[in-house]
């Protein structure tokens, strides 16, 4: 129960095949009180996984690139707790153009609409919540390793890059409040956004044979069970962290066409085109 008592947003629930939703479910049996968000038409979906949890939360409207939405949450989230402990970015969004193979041709709209929703939210969605976290509190984001170039990941790649960074400086401005930031590395899971995704079979197949501990796509227990260690006070020395949840496949040396193999068409597993949820 290292999460009794603590408010927790959790934001990125598509299905139940989420990661989002692992987190929301751990989160609750660990003792957490959880509010969802969605926006659009997609908030019937994670309305109807929210009807999955153990203790049904509400799902409220948060659409990260409407300001309006952003001070209409920090004003629910007043009204209704208080305050907050904790809340999971899993957010993330490229346009067509600026994935698959497309780096050089990509316009600088769609990387700037990659940046925007998948790094730059991050920051929105804590500025929000900071008036609401005066006692301190736990914030974390989904990632995926930004630290070498994916094939056919292009301006998404760029994004999570910008995404750490972002969380770096989060953690610098927001740690005298006691506000920690951090984020969660996954490997690749079989979430609804990586259905989509060409070459993510050859993704997961490198984990499995690369990762020391195995690595299993249909299981985001462990990414959960990490994010909620990151949100409860056992991490209280902890920001500014990427932590790995991957089986230790980032600690083993090969070449990304090696690992993945030449062709792969896409080497996250974790967004598609219009996908409104970060599945890592």
């Amino acid at each position: 129960m290292m999460l009794e008592g603590k408010r927790i947003v959790v934001t990125g629930v598509i299905t139940r095949r989420s990661i989002a939703f692992s987190v929301a479910e751990r989160a609750q049996q660990m003792g957490a009180e959880v509010l969802l968000t969605g926006f659009g038409r997609g908030r019937r979906m994670t309305e109807r996984a929210a009807a999955k949890l153990p203790s049904p939360p509400d799902v409220l409207e948060l659409d990260v690139n409407n300001p309006e939405d952003l001070e209409a949450l920090t004003a629910e989230l007043g009204s209704r707790w208080g305050g907050v402990d904790g809340a999971l970015h899993a957010i993330a969004f490229a346009p067509e153009d600026a994935l698959g193979g497309n780096f050089l041709g990509a316009p600088a709209s769609s990387a700037a609409a990659a940046f925007q929703t998948s790094a730059y939210s991050f920051k929105a969605l804590a500025a929000a919540l900071q008036p609401l976290m005066q006692g301190g509190g736990g914030l974390v984001a989904l990632d995926f390793d930004a630290s070498v170039a994916w094939p056919a990941y292009d301006w998404m790649g760029v994004s999570k890059a910008a995404l750490e960074a972002v969380g770096r400086y989060l953690a610098r401005d927001l740690g005298v409040a006691g506000v920690r930031v951090n984020l969660v590395s996954a490997g690749p899971l079989d979430t609804p956004a990586a259905g989509g995704i060409p070459g993510f079979k050859e993704l997961s197949a490198a984990w499995q044979r690369q990762a020391p501990l195995g690595w299993d796509v249909r299981d985001p227990e462990p990414v959960a069970d990490a994010v909620c260690f990151l949100l409860s006070d056992l991490a209280r020395g902890i920001t500014g962290e990427i932590v790995h949840v991957d089986g230790g496949f980032h600690a083993i040396g090969a070449s990304v066409e090696a690992a993945v193999g030449e062709g792969a068409v896409n080497g996250s597993g974790e967004d598609q085109p219009a996908a409104s949820e970060q599945s890592a």
